[in-house]
């Protein structure tokens, strides 16, 4: 019985110290599982990280994109600026062109082109004209008083105003009634 007593106390110690059926003793089980938990929790750390630079490149991307439409339509905006004063002369010859004659036919057909490719580039006119006199499209050169025109409305226009979507980008140039 002693025998048999000292065999299982020589079991319970051996176990512990004994490799189990890999080879690995308790202890080193241990730090392999602690290792494990740890990388573990580094890959949900590097995950995270990960997606979080997705997303801040994604919204980099986005911005850089809403930048390059706003820089284009302000580009557009501005040459369309210089070259709007060619076709406020084309109008004005127009305005005072002689009848029936051939040159004024062809002054007419350039400036119905021209006015076509601004309205494919999405400039519109400003239809100021018997309106009620906005700051924001108007530009007033003079008040006088009329008696057609209620007070605060536009009487005349004198210079064209014309806009890109929700961009001004030349105010129209208007006589306002008093």
């Amino acid at each position: 019985m002693k025998e048999e007593m000292d065999k299982q106390e020589q079991g319970q110690s051996s176990d512990e110290t004994m490799p189990n059926g890999d080879g690995q003793s308790l202890g080193e089980r241990e730090a392999l599982i602690q290792q494990l938990k740890e990388a573990e929790s580094k890959v949900i750390e590097y995950k995270d990280g990960w997606a979080r630079t997705q997303a801040d490149f994604q919204n980099f991307r986005k911005r850089v994109e809403r930048d390059n439409e706003t820089f284009k339509a302000s580009t557009k905006g501005d040459i369309l600026k210089k070259v709007l004063p060619v076709l406020d002369d084309l109008e004005r010859a127009l305005q005072n062109r002689p009848a029936d004659d051939a040159w004024a036919n062809g002054i007419e057909l350039v400036a119905r082109k021209f006015q076509n490719i601004l309205d494919m580039e999405g400039v519109k006119r400003i239809e100021a004209k018997g309106v009620a006199f906005d700051p924001n499209f108007h530009e007033a050169i003079s008040h006088e008083p009329s008696a057609e025109v209620e007070s605060g409305h536009v009487i005349d226009v004198v210079q064209n105003g014309y806009v890109i979507g929700e961009r001004v980008i030349r105010p129209a140039l208007v006589r306002v009634a008093q």
